[in-house]
């Protein structure tokens, strides 16, 4: 059997991958004794164990280490009951986990090496991230029985993502959850080593963010009277609010950055925005009134795209969100945007005329680029639905192709880049089987069909598959009113879907997955998570 011994945890990652036939051999061959999900580059299973109890020391020989440490000693507190004393200086040969950096050749950042021998572990990144992804596995080789002698298998273990973007979305427009689930499903995110968190945060049926400019965006636009109950739309008559202060986002902010998360925050324009037409009428082409949206779908009451007031309005909440959110990318929407109102509103018709456009398509795409334009020159991006991309794709946007590949294809072909998320294969509010028994929006979208996904699409040469940064699920909350139902809609999807976007596109077999999913499943029992069970040991 072929090993693949680290000495001094370095490595050429080219040279690893010329070796791709015998890695594959040796995951497929290793993977069902340590069960590690997503699958990664390289396994070697070695004789022996290593067992961490609370005299095991965690020694930082890399001081940047800490937070993944911090991340660590919180699991092992909330799962095993015990932390570990963590040392800033090498202090201990033996009895240890040793975390440091080496250097790796590899093209996205989150390469890292992990042995275990009978004295220690020792984690190299190739940054603070690579650290965090070793720490990640090492939670994988624990066993999944509470106790305070944790035997791991000695092994040696090197790895590194396929994909920059590995990210899961959350529509809490439409049902509010709590800052403690929020950061509980950040968590979920970090322990599937995937780094963006796309927030989405307005919507018809709710505005979740506060604005201070604009008081009523949350004193109005957060509440609705009423939520459709069913596929049938009626609604129940109970009043609904939840909004998150400035305060719990700084602190939801900070929480994800310590896992090496970003959070893209979603301000839904210029359809989508039914809550803050509720709260500031001026911003429709009717002038109201308005009421938040109690019913799904899409409503043709959106912002007026011919008054300068509307942007100037979301320019003052992007400066706000801008604020709060230090990440590249600002989420803008583009979805769903009936034309309806433009076509009959007075200075829509004059802006289509005074800029000279061809239609009310070409008016969305002034709408997007003028946005876009004012986020460029605070320094930001635009990253929108493909629908963004009708009427002309403003200049520097990212494409989140949600309807099918082609608006990614599209736009990759025009060399923008492209995050991939087609409702056929990564929309986790579809049912999981068609035996499904909870209310779900539609669709059906088994586990197979998830771990199947390939987001490169075949049309695309090899420069232009250099747009695709990767891939996300998305998560819209029309029938997940608790979080519950939302972790019985993530798992086992959500592990599925990690393998896609950070194991090598030649890493991965379905039956091998199955049978590592085996020892996910008491995973998810330990962490007293709701899961679908059905198809778990045929994979229907």
């Amino acid at each position: 059997m072929p090993q693949f011994l680290i000495k001094n945890q370095n490595f050429n990652m080219k040279k690893l991958l010329l070796a791709a036939g015998v890695i594959i051999f040796s995951v497929t061959s290793f993977s069902q004794s340590l069960s590690i999900i997503p699958a990664p580059a390289s396994v070697t299973l070695n004789q022996g164990t290593f067992t961490i109890t609370p005299s095991t020391k965690i020694i930082l020989e890399a001081p940047a280490a800490k937070k993944s440490a911090d991340f660590f000693n919180k699991y092992l507190k909330e799962y095993y009951g015990f932390t570990l004393p963590v040392a800033k200086e090498k202090t201990a040969e033996s009895n240890a986990v040793i975390l440091n950096f080496d250097k790796m050749e590899n093209s996205i950042p989150g390469a890292y090496n992990l042995s275990v021998d009978k004295n220690k572990v020792y984690i190299g990144g190739d940054n603070e991230q690579g650290i965090f992804y070793g720490i990640q596995t090492l939670i994988q080789l624990l066993p999944v029985e509470k106790s305070t002698s944790l035997a791991i298998k000695q092994c040696n273990i090197i790895d590194s993502p396929r994909f920059a973007y590995r990210g899961l979305h959350l529509d809490c427009g439409r049902h509010f959850f709590s800052v403690d689930f929020v950061k509980q499903y950040i968590d979920f995110i970090a322990l599937h080593k995937m780094n963006t968190f796309h927030w989405h945060l307005t919507e018809d049926q709710g505005w979740r963010i506060e604005i201070k400019k604009y008081p009523l965006l949350t004193q109005v636009g957060s509440c609705r009277n009423g939520t459709a109950t069913g596929h049938n739309k009626e609604s129940d008559n109970i009043k609904y609010c939840g909004y998150y202060t400035q305060e719990q986002i700084k602190e939801v902010v900070k929480y994800a950055a310590d896992r090496y998360i970003t959070i893209i925050p979603e301000i839904e324009m210029p359809g989508h925005g039914l809550a803050a037409l509720a709260a500031y009428p001026y911003l429709g082409c009717t002038k109201g009134p308005y009421q938040v949206g109690q019913k799904w779908g899409v409503f043709p009451d959106v912002f007026c795209a011919g008054n300068d007031s509307t942007y100037k309005f979301i320019e003052n909440v992007l400066d706000e969100v801008m604020a709060l959110f230090p990440s590249k990318y600002i989420h803008i929407g583009g979805d769903e945007c009936p034309k309806t109102r433009w076509q009959t509103c007075p200075v829509c018709q004059a802006r289509i005329k005074s800029e000279g456009l061809k239609d009310e398509h070409a008016l969305q795409s002034y709408f997007i680029q003028r946005i876009e334009k004012y986020l460029n020159s605070k320094g930001r991006q635009i990253i929108g639905w493909d629908e963004i991309l009708e009427g002309g794709l403003a200049p520097n946007a990212t494409v989140m192709s949600w309807r099918g590949e082609q608006g990614g294809i599209d736009a990759a072909k025009q060399h923008h880049k492209v995050v991939m998320t087609p409702g056929s294969y990564v929309y986790f509010d579809h049912s999981q089987s068609k035996k499904e028994d909870s209310l779900t929006i539609g669709g059906d979208l088994p586990l197979q069909v998830v771990y199947n996904y390939e987001p490169i699409p075949a049309a695309l040469t090899a420069d232009e598959a250099n747009y695709v940064l990767g891939a996300q699920a998305n998560v819209w909350s029309e029938y997940m009113a608790n979080p519950a139902k939302v972790e019985y809609m993530l798992f086992p999807r959500l592990s599925a879907l990690s393998e896609v976007l950070w194991s090598g596109k030649g890493n991965k077999n379905w039956d091998d997955f199955l049978t590592r999913m085996q020892a996910q499943y008491k995973r998810y029992d330990l962490w007293k998570v709701m899961y679908n069970t059905k198809g778990i040991n045929k994979g229907e």
